[in-house]
């Protein structure tokens, strides 16, 4: 029996168009696409196409767009074999995450796509990116949120878009790619999350409840005090050096965490560097933010880490919960164990 997937359009390159000297995401996705594939349909899925409402421009996302992509996948859950999400880069891979951690026990392939050129455009790398994804959510061995892009497959949780203008602009440094697709697609089956039993979640967001700050040279303590003092603030995500360091010798900042951490702030340690992990007692720098209470971020990504702290905050962790849920992988997003020594960046 062929297997039958929805494709959601969410907006993005992929289906923008050109008005007023610029793009903006265009309505009507599904005929559109259907006429670039009149004649490269052979072996593809049956699928169906719907859109949002309001179509983003990915830089405008907010957490509650999340919780709408959610509730449209799981409200066809059952109808449906496998899904493709089209979404714009700039923001693919939080919504990768934020959906990998809602939609618990997953038991079906969910992949994430979009291109760096408009399908409209004579060089588009969108079609073929969108024609792999529908034989990807075809896949019953794939159980899992995965993010395809420019003949990778990579987990939701661990995928980053890390270049501008290339094709090949998604990877994951810190966890090998499920699968390539050039010729075959070849899967890695044991990488592969297992089928689970269907627990979704989807809760309401405070989109600010969550803040980032990433430390700089002489970044002062009352930069630190304000990001703290934001209303409706309860976790903090502070981009540290290396393997999670921080100016300890700046005795206001290091005391401005504390206080917020005392006020039941949760504070995340995240490293600016792109490959390793945190490990805050590796250096006398780091050791600080763990007599503290910094919560160590281990290997988490980025959009991983900005997506997991709002969901386990929108679902009602706090305090010693809370950051024992950040230390714990869910849905593959870290490596074990998070407190083992990495070698520093």
């Amino acid at each position: 029996m062929s297997r039958r997937v929805l494709v959601l359009y969410t907006g993005g390159t992929v289906g923008m168009v050109a008005s007023g000297g610029t793009y903006v995401p265009g309505a009507d996705f599904g005929p559109r696409l259907a006429r670039h594939l009149t004649e490269r349909r052979d072996g593809l899925p049956q699928f169906d196409v719907i859109e949002l409402d309001q179509l983003i421009d990915s830089a405008n996302l907010t957490p509650a767009n999340w919780a709408t992509m959610a509730r449209m996948l799981i409200d066809n859950w059952d109808r449906y074999d496998g899904f493709v999400v089209l979404h714009g880069t700039d923001t693919m891979a939080y919504t990768a995450a934020a959906l990998s951690y809602m939609l618990q026990g997953c038991n079906k392939p969910v992949i994430l796509t979009g291109s760096q050129i408009p399908l409209q455009r004579s060089r588009t790398d969108a079609l073929d990116n969108v024609i792999t994804s529908l034989a990807l959510a075809a896949t019953p061995e794939i159980q899992e949120v995965c993010l395809y892009f420019s003949g990778k497959l990579l987990r939701g949780t661990r995928a980053r878009k890390l270049k501008t203008s290339d094709l090949d602009a998604f990877d994951s440094p810190n966890a090998p790619a499920l699968g390539r697709c050039g010729i075959t697609l070849d899967l890695r089956h044991d990488l592969l999350l297992p089928s689970g039993q269907p627990d979704f979640q989807v809760p309401t967001f405070n989109p600010e409840s969550v803040a980032v700050l990433t430390l700089y040279p002489g970044i002062p303590a009352a930069l630190v005090e304000a990001a703290l003092a934001l209303p409706g603030l309860k976790g903090l995500i502070i981009h540290t050096y290396g393997a999670g360091n921080a100016p300890d010798a700046d005795e206001a900042l290091v005391e401005a965490l504390a206080r917020g951490i005392k006020r039941g702030i949760a504070v995340l340690n995240i490293s600016q560097c792109i490959r390793g992990r945190v490990a805050q007692k590796a250096y006398a720098s780091g050791a600080a933010l763990e007599r503290i209470g910094v919560i160590a971020g281990g290997d988490l990504t980025p959009e991983a880490a900005f997506a997991k702290l709002h969901f386990l905050l929108a679902t009602g962790h706090s305090g010693a919960s809370l950051s024992r849920a950040l230390q714990t992988p869910l849905r593959g997003d870290a490596s074990e164990p998070l407190a083992c020594r990495p070698t520093p960046c």
